[in-house]
């Protein structure tokens, strides 16, 4: 889910290796269209989740130089890279084991008992299936991996208040670096 499309998927294969040289890991990679297409890059460390201005910086500048001598698009374009934010997407299974308890919106690719959407609790996963507790229900819910299109975190109190935590205890431990 990390790609939507080929073009994405080609991105990917040519970001991936410069993002984790870096230190970083690619949360999603997504090509849009319109006058001028738009390459946006969701980026977050590996060490801690986060993601600086000076990453984002460090990550344009390397996959400008490696997409402009692969030139997976022909046409001009705009490469965006930030962090995933507070409601980010989530594109990997680890990421339902590391966001467990809080709220989610998921979409489908598919009609499962006549709708595509759901939101809920994140409960983790088991296999190859997230495991979410739908608001309004009782059931916990399993939804196969490959079926979803679309996920991401929303945003509450308590995930404000988690990312805020992550945010000092990472500007703790790079001043405990610097020391």
């Amino acid at each position: 889910m990390k790609t939507k499309t080929d073009i994405d998927a080609r991105i990917l294969t040519i970001a991936d290796p410069i993002a984790k040289d870096l230190g970083l890991r690619i949360v999603r990679i997504r090509v849009m269209g319109g006058k001028r297409s738009t390459v946006q890059i969701m980026a977050e460390r590996i060490s801690d989740g986060l993601m600086s201005v000076d990453n984002c910086a460090d990550l344009s500048r390397a996959l400008s130089s490696a997409l402009e001598v692969e030139d997976p698009i022909r046409d001009a374009y705009v490469l965006e890279v930030s962090s995933p934010g507070l409601d980010r997407p989530l594109t990997s299974l680890e990421d339902y084991a590391t966001y467990t308890g809080y709220l989610a919106r998921i979409e489908l690719d598919r009609f499962v008992e006549g709708r595509k959407r759901f939101r809920g609790i994140i409960a983790g996963y088991e296999g190859e299936n997230i495991e979410i507790d739908l608001d309004g229900e009782e059931d916990r819910a399993e939804i196969p991996f490959n079926w979803i299109s679309e996920a991401k975190l929303l945003i509450t109190d308590e995930l404000i208040a988690a990312g805020q935590a992550q945010k000092a205890a990472a500007e703790a431990s790079q001043k405990v670096k610097t020391e």
